[in-house]
């Protein structure tokens, strides 16, 4: 059966900067994409060629508008940056390493329930999966039948794949969103489902 205003969404998280896997970044300043970030970028845009989005979206942080522009450039699309796919407020542990975050029974509390926790001063999973799933439905009444590509961060697509599979948060890290990975959402109007998973393209 055919389902009227469906969306094809690419939820991309931005390409790797030096730092992953080291620092929380957060929404820290500063964080660009180097020469390893811009080839991923590249291998992420030849890869959603023949897919033809119809627009591109972007978090406002820099490692995903320089992501955004390789890809832009390789799809003839101007990226629009779009707030609601900026990464989860981490409140005070923004730039923190993890090693130091360690040794914070919050941290440990926050990575073992993150349906009921928010980091100090921060966001909740949760509401970051509700801002992204919102703009969703909006671009869903914006480009029906359409395809986008929405770059953002590991969490956040985390959280709004997690929502349309009817899992909760807590399950977080029974999966992964690798930097420059694609995952696939399809939406229509009172439902969704994911057709792709943390998909690297490969040279």
């Amino acid at each position: 059966m055919s389902r009227p205003d469906v969306i094809t969404l690419f939820l991309l998280r931005h390409a790797a900067h030096d730092r992953v896997d080291r620092v929380l970044c957060g929404r820290m300043p500063g964080v660009s994409l180097g020469a390893a970030g811009l080839h991923q970028a590249s291998l992420l845009g030849a890869a959603l060629q023949r897919h033809a989005p119809d627009a591109l979206f972007t978090s406002p942080l820099e490692r995903s508008r320089m992501t955004a522009d390789v890809l832009g450039d390789m799809l003839n699309l101007t990226a629009q940056v779009s707030p609601e796919l900026t990464e989860i407020d981490c409140g005070e542990w923004t730039g923190r390493e993890f090693a130091e975050l360690r040794e914070d029974p919050r941290w440990l509390r926050w990575n073992s329930e993150r349906a009921a926790s928010r980091p100090p001063g921060g966001e909740t999973m949760a509401e970051a999966g509700e801002r992204v799933l919102d703009f969703a439905r909006t671009l869903r009444r914006r480009y029906p039948n359409g395809v986008v590509a929405l770059v953002s961060h590991a969490d956040v697509i985390k959280a709004a794949l997690a929502a349309v599979l009817g899992l909760t948060l807590d399950a977080h890290d029974r999966f992964d969103i690798a930097p420059a990975s694609i995952s696939t959402l399809v939406l229509w109007e009172g439902g969704g489902k994911v057709v792709g998973l943390n998909a690297v393209p490969q040279p």
